[in-house]
């Protein structure tokens, strides 16, 4: 049997005898995605919990649309053009509409980037700019103690617009909804806060009740005021398989039952040895990204397997908080130890890495040099078959395989692990 996985643009494959292999994790709905235009269309036609954008919307007023940014699916491109005709419809000015791209800790975007992510039409009618957290405007502090610290483009503006793909997230339960705004246009200060909470217990992938994460960020999000949402869920090829539109919150809820419906696969047994990949670009530009796959990927292994992270990782960390606590630290152990006497932001996804490998080990397939992932405990190989056969090798020919060629978005829920929403 021939395996195929998402590395960068390109693919990784393997080879394996089928008797090995337990499971492949897919997505459940096998129908043929809906085109994806007529899909956003249809969304923002039946908005839930709201009215229609065209209806919200005034005349004069000013409105900023956040969206992603490349580290992120989000099809900007293609909804841009629909959710300008919703705000020419209802008056707005080209010179009244800002799309900001929520960076959160990430780098700034190049103007190619910009524009590409933007698409044609937007480029050329409004302004397109990158969030920049020196320019804040403080809106309250949650319960939590979460400076509400918003872009001042988007505090200051008459009308929020959040754009977003929902997928797993690794502790905020699911992305989307209000995460545009925190942490997308928040500063880093607000994100480390937010984040610091990621080591409770109910801080996972696909927990909404009691996640005091993503509770945080919905207070801190309606601090700010949205207005409107449109979020999309894509399948395996990137294509949009479902919009939702409207409230911030009730829309936002229905795009996650569409998610689980799709991507929570049940898991009967436990793997000896995972297979993983972001499925390629732009999920995998570098580790900080790809690290959300591997712990997908730990919900599918046995104590004591192994787990074969594939990913491009091409612009290496990704971050410098990360690598610094990488470079620094003697065992995993230290990395869990630190991030809960001196949580730091960047150094939580080191953290996160060392929490899956006090579980099982961990064999890097990627374009990062081999000195660079071994600083953060991962056993670098240089492809994919030659990472699967050193598996086989340390735990036996027998060793069974569960494949997740979509791990970011996938989520394994084993029967001996009880599921939550």
């Amino acid at each position: 049997m021939k395996l195929a996985f998402g590395f960068g643009n390109t693919v990784q494959q393997v080879e394996l005898p089928d008797s090995n292999l337990l499971q492949e994790l897919h997505a459940q709905v096998t129908e043929a995605a809906p085109d994806g235009e007529k899909e956003v269309r249809r969304a923002l036609a039946e908005p839930i919990g709201s009215g229609r954008l065209r209806d919200i919307v005034k005349p004069g007023e000013t409105v900023a649309v956040i969206s992603s940014d490349i580290t992120r699916p989000m099809p900007t491109a293609k909804v841009m053009p629909l959710i300008l005709e919703e705000l020419y419809a209802a008056g707005i000015r080209k010179e009244d509409i800002t799309l900001v791209f929520g960076l959160g800790i990430h780098r700034e975007h190049t103007a190619e980037e910009k524009r590409r992510l933007a698409g044609e039409r937007a480029w050329a009618d409004i302004r397109v700019v990158d969030s920049y957290p020196k320019e804040v405007v403080r809106l309250g502090v949650t319960r939590q103690g979460t400076p509400v610290d918003i872009d001042t483009r988007v505090a200051r503006a008459d009308r929020r617009v959040c754009l977003g793909n929902i997928e797993y997230h690794y502790f905020a339960g699911y992305s989307g909804g209000g995460k545009a705004i925190m942490p997308g246009v928040s500063t880093g200060a607000a994100i480390e806060n937010n984040h610091r909470m990621m080591v409770r217990e109910n801080a996972r992938a696909g927990q909404l009740a009691g996640n005091p994460i993503r509770e945080d960020i919905e207070e801190a999000a309606a601090m700010a005021g949205i207005d409107f949402i449109l979020n999309v869920v894509l399948d395996e090829q990137k294509r949009i398989a479902r919009a939702v539109a409207g409230d911030a919150t009730l829309a936002h809820r229905a795009g996650c039952a569409f998610l689980d419906r799709m991507y929570a696969i049940k898991v009967n047994q436990r793997a000896d040895i995972v297979l993983v990949s972001q499925g390629g670009a732009p999920k995998d530009l570098n580790l900080y990204q790809t690290q959300k796959a591997l712990d997908n990927a730990r919900h599918a292994v046995k104590d004591g397997g192994v787990i074969i992270l594939i990913g491009s990782c091409r612009e290496g960390y990704g971050e410098a908080v990360f690598e610094r606590w990488a470079n620094e630290a003697r065992s995993p152990r230290d990395l869990v130890e630190r991030v809960h006497r001196d949580f730091q932001l960047g150094g939580h996804k080191a953290a996160a890495i060392a929490m899956v490998l006090e579980r099982a080990d961990v064999y890097l397939v990627s374009e990062m040099p081999d000195a660079m992932a071994e600083n953060i405990f991962l056993k670098p190989f240089p492809s994919a078959q030659a990472a699967l056969d050193a598996a086989f090798q340390k735990l036996g020919p027998d060793a069974t395989v569960i494949s997740m060629p979509h791990g970011g978005s996938t989520l394994p829920r084993p029967v001996d692990e009880p599921s939550a929403r």
